[in-house]
């Protein structure tokens, strides 16, 4: 199943979930999960639900990793 992650295409696993998204890229990156924001379709997708937003073909993912600092 193909979707846009950031402006580029992946390729992803079918019945993938947000929370796997975030796993796998966390993974993949060594980035901290608790610090992502995900935004689904133009809409935020709250941490709470997470684990229970299914992602579709064709879905557009914009992923945010926050960063503190002083």
């Amino acid at each position: 199943m193909k979707i846009t992650l950031n402006g580029e295409p992946l390729e992803i696993a079918a019945g993938m979930t947000v929370a796997m998204l975030v796993a796998r890229l966390s993974a993949e990156t060594g980035r901290d999960p608790r610090g992502i924001a995900v935004e689904r379709n133009r809409e935020i997708v709250p941490k709470s639900e997470h684990a229970l937003t299914a992602l579709a073909e064709g879905d557009q993912i914009e992923l945010v990793q926050f960063v503190g600092g002083g």
